[in-house]
């Protein structure tokens, strides 16, 4: 396969690929031009299903307000901070042992004595409370 066009201006040959949908692209501001839009990797016909599979659960919720907006979710899943913790295959582990569990309330509990997965639920809280800071100032 010979050299590819840039998908982005059209112009110049390609060098790099865009990390989540893999698209050609030649430079950075190309790539930020592009990174305009959320992007996505592209489904294969033949692709494999991943190795871990979370389970859809649902949870009965006792309060309303501790359910989180569509935002606040959004804020936390494009997150770089987020992104770069669960490249940590420690926590990967922690959070599939949590999800795996029948009794999933006492392995949280067991997760949050230890350092790395605290740092990671504060993390994500911080997120969740300046989301919702801004979306109280919105009205």
């Amino acid at each position: 396969m010979g050299p590819r066009q840039c998908e982005v201006c059209k112009e110049a040959q390609s060098k790099y690929k865009c990390p989540s949908c893999l698209i050609p692209y030649c430079s950075l501001p190309c790539f930020k031009k592009h990174k305009e839009i959320p992007c996505a990797k592209p489904v294969s016909v033949e692709a494999k299903p991943p190795l871990i599979l979370l389970r859809e659960r649902s949870y009965e919720v006792g309060e309303q307000s501790w359910m989180l907006q569509k935002a606040q979710l959004e804020s936390v899943a494009t997150s770089n901070e987020i992104r770069d913790a669960l490249k940590d295959e420690e926590l990967r582990k922690l959070i599939c042992k949590i999800d795996c569990s029948p009794d999933a309330e006492n392995e949280l509990d067991k997760a949050m004595e230890g350092q790395i997965f605290r740092e990671f639920t504060d993390k994500i809280l911080s997120i969740v409370s300046q989301e919702q800071s801004v979306v109280a100032e919105k009205r």
